[in-house]
């Protein structure tokens, strides 16, 4: 009977163990090693330049996992207005990320703008269209791939056009006849360089930082005028209101601004904009 009862006594205390623990980890709610995933959607132009930032941040901050989402800054606005859960959103231009200012979504006091962009002429490296500036792009069976009016090198697009139409060197007819060789509008810049070197199309209108180290010998690009460019492409990043990681979050773009970040963003074609001290 001693042993039996002896044995009853450890068992018993085992399960109380076993319960304490148990309370113990329900109490803290979190387990040692636990990992921060922090959610940054960012606009798809891009995706290089972030990846490896990214990569290096992980790197950094042991404990921190970034998670990117790249697509077009009006599908990735889209869906933060229709409660995607997300910590930081990176757009390609302002209008877009006053939009969710306006709606509540951001923290105002993060939101600031920190890179700028050029749009540029590219075609593939043998130019079978022989394009040599903008003038050529109104030439008959040119091929053009544009982004769609929402998306903002798109918008950027048609803002340059409208500058050419109201100059008397190409007049409206020259916006009508390259609006007419359209033959693809697309969503996300990442869409467009594989129709280049394809052979899909002939010319696109991108932004410089859009022809990446690796294609640059697969591609040729031509810069377009400044006196037809209204404003030159601003992206700005912020931190969600809703975020639970804002700490994280901060030091993600602390990271970004910081010089490793900047360096990274100059290498892809980006111009960065200094911190204020």
């Amino acid at each position: 009977m001693k042993r039996s009862n002896q044995a009853t006594l450890v068992a018993v205390s085992l399960l109380i163990v076993a319960a304490l623990m148990v309370a113990g980890c329900t109490t803290t709610g979190e387990t040692p090693g636990e990992t921060t995933t922090l959610t940054v959607f960012t606009a798809a132009s891009l995706t290089g330049a972030f990846t490896d930032i990214g990569k290096a941040f992980e790197a950094e901050n042991e404990g921190v996992k970034v998670d990117f989402v790249f697509d077009g800054s009006q599908a990735l606005r889209t869906q933060i207005e229709h409660g995607a859960a997300v910590d930081i959103f990176v757009s390609a231009n302002m209008k877009h990320m006053n939009a969710l200012r306006d709606g509540g979504f951001m923290d105002d006091d993060t939101v600031t703008p920190f890179l700028e962009n050029s749009l540029a002429l590219v075609t593939p490296a043998d130019n079978p269209a022989g394009i040599t500036g903008l003038a050529d792009l109104a030439n008959p069976g040119v091929k053009l791939v544009i982004g769609t009016k929402d998306v903002p090198f798109g918008d950027y697009t048609r803002q340059m056009l409208d500058n050419m139409a109201a100059d008397p060197e190409y007049g409206e007819d020259y916006r009508d006849a390259v609006m007419e060789n359209v033959i693809s509008e697309e969503t996300a810049v990442t869409s467009v360089m594989p129709k280049l070197m394809l052979g899909e199309a002939d010319v696109s209108i991108v932004y410089v930082s859009d022809i990446s180290k690796d294609d640059r010998d697969k591609l040729k690009r031509f810069d377009i005028p400044s006196e037809y460019i209204t404003e030159r492409p601003i992206y700005p990043l912020g931190i969600l209101a809703e975020s639970p990681h804002k700490v994280e979050a901060e030091s993600f773009i602390a990271f970004v601004r910081g010089p490793d970040g900047s360096a990274t963003l100059t290498d892809y074609g980006f111009d960065p904009i200094p911190a204020e001290e």
